[in-house]
């Protein structure tokens, strides 16, 4: 994300606008995200714990479970770097709150999608991690507040120092060991864990790049960006 606002694709203009590019893109995250859910091969590692879950509580929603993730990713934040920890960082909790929000949502309006042809599933899933990784590119474009996951994880790039790429395979890692382990104890399975993963995995970093390879070169023809 820094390395994207550094090559100067952020937006620095209208709060307002920004603020309104922000929420469409998570709304249109979330969107993917339902989506993926529906193909049913398998989803990314934060979508298949807080989906595992639902499982184990029927009575909660995803959104809901989703929003005590990032609840806990902001108390792992402070707990991790509390001289760096402001105020502000609480902010992150609206976001997380309106995607929260967004995603009970869309599950709500992809119900009636039930597929039974694997290839029908896979382009859906296709379609799903584009749909997704657009929402990711409107809120990196827009440059506000990180969501608390991210915001940790940066965390823990400035403590350890190590390779910000590393540290979130590993935090990816451990949230899909999480969701393995809790399918097991408490389902007898694993659940949402399938090719559809790995695949999620390729797809979303690769259709970010593409995005944001396609905008500054129209930016460019178009002589501006902001």
């Amino acid at each position: 994300m820094q390395n994207e606002t550094d090559a100067g694709v952020a937006d620095t203009g209208s709060l307002v606008r920004r603020w309104i590019t922000y929420a469409a893109g998570i709304y249109i995250l979330t969107m993917g995200v339902s989506l993926a859910i529906r193909a049913g091969i398998g989803i990314s590692p934060q979508s298949s714990l807080t989906r595992t879950m639902t499982l184990v509580f029927p009575s909660v929603s995803q959104g809901t479970f989703n929003f005590i993730l990032e609840l806990l990713m902001l108390l792992l934040t402070y707990l991790v770097l509390p001289k760096d920890f402001k105020l502000r960082n609480f902010l992150a909790l609206i976001p997380a709150l309106i995607l929260a929000t967004f995603l009970d949502l869309n599950l709500m309006l992809t119900e009636w999608i039930v597929l039974d042809a694997y290839a029908a599933k896979f382009v859906l899933l296709v379609f799903a991690d584009a749909t997704l990784a657009f929402g990711l590119f409107l809120m990196i474009r827009a440059n506000l507040v990180l969501m608390p996951i991210d915001m940790f994880v940066n965390t823990l790039f400035k403590k350890t120092g190590r390779k910000w790429g590393n540290i979130k395979t590993a935090f990816d890692c451990t949230l899909l060991v999480t969701s393995a382990a809790i399918g097991l104890i408490c389902l007898g399975a694993p659940h949402f864990i399938r090719e559809g993963t790995i695949i999620n995995g390729i797809l979303v970093g690769q259709y970010i790049k593409l995005y944001f390879f396609l905008f500054k070169k129209f930016s460019r023809n178009g002589g501006g960006g902001s």
